[in-house]
Formats: C-alpha cells, structure tokens, sequence
C-alpha cells in the first residue's frame, strides 16, 4: 500500500477545485486532473475512491474550512448586532483569501450532488440556528421562518459579494466593495430584522 503525501492530497484538491470552478463538474476527469496535478492517475485513488468520492470530500473539506474561518471569535450566544457583523466580516475575509473555494462551493450546494449521504449537517449549522434561536428568544430580532431570515441577514451581503467578485454591479459599472457600504447595508440589514 502507498503512503499518502499531504502535499499531493492538497495538490489534487486544489486543481479540482480551480477544473471545477473554470469547467463546471463536467470538465473534472481524472486523467486531466491527474496531468493538472503533474501526477498519475492512479496516485488519485490513493487518496480517493472514486470521482464521486473526490467531489464529496472537496465538499466536506472546504466546508471544514469555511466553518473554522467564520467560526472564528463567534459565540452563538453573543449579542445578535455583534454575531451578524462578525459573520460579515469572517466570511467576507474567508471569501477574499479563498474565492475558488467560494466559488466551488457555491457551484457544490446549488448542484444534485448536494443531497449525497455523505454530505451531512455540520457544527456551522447548528452553530448558527442556535445564534438565530437566542437572538430571537433575548427578543433581538423578529421570529422568522427560517428561509426568510436568511435572506433577509446574508442576502444583501452576498449580492454585494458578487458584484465585488466580478467588479461589476448593474449596468455593468465598475464595483468595488468599502467598508461604508457595507455599514450601509449592513444597518439596513438589520433593520429588516428587527421586531
């Protein structure tokens, strides 16, 4: 049996995740990742089962990753003003350090692949619904259906991300992300949301 190499484990990961986020989930094959690797095809099956393997466990370690980044100084049971904007900000910064992975998982959960059994709830979720469900019980903000509060708290954030990302906002004029409109957004934000 091989050892495995923690390089090559990230190196495969990366380049299927730069294939996907450039070719969609139909451009990754294991042979134009193996020669994107600078590897053998069979090194990745030392570290993967199969293709669909490789995207699950992309998905559970970027998801891993995006946790520890916006997890970072939260407490669930911190003021809600205090616990939205530092989910903003987390995320904003996890986004700007890794946008490929932004962009692959945005691609994996808007995707069938999504609904695998190997792809189970996580400590960010529960994290968060309990954030939302003190928040609500200190009377914070108004008790929503759960779909809507999330528009309503990450909606206008990560529209104001993507028009970032693509340096483009309506009518395709230049875009740049500050930190006033941020502010702007985020106090109207949490206007939306109170009681």
């Amino acid at each position: 049996m091989r050892l495995k190499d923690e390089n090559k484990l990230i190196t495969i990961q990366e380049k299927a995740i730069e294939m996907i986020v450039r070719e969609g989930f139909d451009g990754l094959s294991m042979h134009k990742l193996a020669k994107a690797a600078n590897i053998s095809v069979s090194t990745i099956y030392v570290y993967f089962k199969n293709r669909e393997d490789l995207l699950n466990q992309l998905y559970i370690a970027v998801s891993a990753l995006f946790a520890k980044e916006t997890l970072h100084n939260f407490d669930p049971n911190m003021d809600f003003e205090a616990g939205l904007w530092l989910q903003w900000t987390n995320r904003y910064r996890y986004i700007q350090q890794y946008p490929l992975h932004y962009h692959f998982s945005e691609q994996f959960r808007n995707s069938p692949l999504i609904h695998h059994p190997d792809i189970k709830e996580d400590v960010f979720r529960s994290t968060m619904q309990q954030f939302v469900a003190n928040a609500v019980r200190k009377q914070q903000i108004a008790d929503l259906p759960e779909e809507v509060y999330w528009a309503l708290a990450y909606g206008p954030f990560y529209i104001l991300v993507n028009f970032h990302l693509h340096n483009a906002a309506l009518a395709g004029k230049p875009f740049q992300l500050s930190e006033e409109t941020m502010n702007i957004t985020f106090a109207r934000t949490l206007q939306s949301l109170k009681k």
